[in-house]
């Protein structure tokens, strides 16, 4: 890809951290590889990438680490 499809801003190679949601279950992928766009940020996958996160998370093949993300309920902030 050469361009982004939403801004029509320039491609590059990047390596990401992409949060995957699976179900209820949410999985952070690190130096992940993409093509990010340079103009508004959106990344994009190869096919084969996606096949290998799918599995990775099908398989439940064990992490290296575990984070503890904070949950909050938007309807208990108040809005200003």
């Amino acid at each position: 890809m050469k361009t982004c499809p939403f801004c029509k801003g320039g491609i590059e190679i990047r390596k990401i951290n992409h949060m995957h949601k699976w179900g209820d279950e949410f999985y952070l992928f690190e130096n992940l590889e993409a093509e990010v766009c340079r103009q508004c940020g959106e990344a994009f996958f190869l096919p084969e990438t996606l096949k290998k996160i799918d599995k990775y998370v099908i398989d439940k093949k064990r992490s290296q680490k575990t984070i503890t993300i904070p949950v909050i309920e938007m309807s208990d902030v108040a809005v200003i």
